[in-house]
């Protein structure tokens, strides 16, 4: 084996600097807690493997040679960025574990996440938070995937989703329920109403939103006797809040979650295109990882069963 392919012992750096300090084998190897043939192995050992010699040793007290005196500031420099590479890698792994990560459906995102956030904070110190909001199918492909702690979504009990598929644990956090709301007319009549000889332009959600896997579920289940003529579907979105927007619009009506839309039913922007029918209760679900978490998402957890 050639000098360039030889081993290097990380300790041997560290003899060679308390060496050079001291000028001494026998205080070098001392100071080192080494006894002193082991210690000069160890020089030996590190000279063959830069493949000169570093210490002239005929000089009393020994003395660096030449080669010896660039290597000194250049190891003096590698050992500096080891030690802070190692500070910052420790500084990093402290950091995640503090961390929670979440992924939260855009409705819930914007909705019920930063009140919910806030009482929790109130009760347990929490270091930074990371958030995803996506479409439900990606916030279960996330979960999956290992890369969240958490998923906040909407969930109904007819309609299982992959996470209830695979088992994951859940809470319920609250209760939510889906109204079918449109833009009202000059009269302040909806727009678009259900239970009328007239199909019903629908805002639906797409295939990747929970919110229309419930609907669709529930469609066909529970409100399928009673919809008389069909519905006429004219948009499809992924996310409740571009629904909104279109309900606002006058373009259709939509089953949109009442955390979203309360203000708007206030104020008369929007209007119950069921006179008070059809409407879905759903649940504001958390689902957590399978397996053990780091101590403070471990903590929410706990914290989560035991509101």
């Amino acid at each position: 084996m050639g000098p360039g392919n030889r081993p290097l012992d990380l300790e041997w750096l560290e003899d060679f600097l308390a060496l050079a300090e001291t000028g001494n084998f026998s205080r070098a190897a001392q100071a080192r807690s080494i006894a002193q043939p082991a210690f000069s192995r160890h020089i030996r050992g590190l000279e063959e493997w830069v493949g000169v010699d570093l210490f002239d040793r005929s000089a009393h007290p020994v003395t660096l040679t030449a080669a010896g005196k660039r290597f000194l500031p250049l190891l003096q420099e590698l050992l500096a960025g080891l030690q802070a590479a190692r500070t910052e890698a420790r500084r990093a792994h402290d950091l995640d574990a503090a961390s929670l990560s979440f992924a939260a459906t855009h409705v819930l995102s914007l909705t019920f996440f930063p009140r919910w956030l806030g009482s929790v904070e109130a009760r347990l110190s929490m270091g930074p938070i990371q958030t995803i909001s996506d479409s439900s199918q990606a916030c279960e492909d996330l979960m999956l995937q290992r890369r969240v702690q958490f998923v906040l979504c909407h969930g109904h009990a007819g309609t299982p989703g992959r996470l209830d598929e695979a088992q994951y644990p859940v809470q319920r956090l609250s209760e939510d329920v889906l109204v079918p709301v449109a833009a009202p007319g000059a009269d302040g009549a909806p727009q678009h109403a259900l239970g009328t000889d007239r199909a019903p332009s629908v805002l639906a959600y797409s295939e990747a939103s929970g919110l229309g896997r419930i609907m669709r579920s529930v469609q066909d289940s529970e409100f399928g006797k009673d919809f008389a003529p069909s519905l006429s579907v004219v948009f499809t979105a992924h996310h409740a809040a571009l629904l909104r927007t279109m309900a606002l619009e006058g373009r259709g009506l939509a089953w949109l979650p009442m955390n979203l839309v309360a203000e708007d039913l206030r104020t008369g922007t929007l209007v119950d295109a069921g006179a008070g029918g059809w409407r879905v209760p759903v649940d504001i679900r958390l689902y957590r990882q399978l397996t053990p978490m780091t101590t403070v998402a471990e903590a929410l957890w706990a914290l989560v069963g035991g509101a």
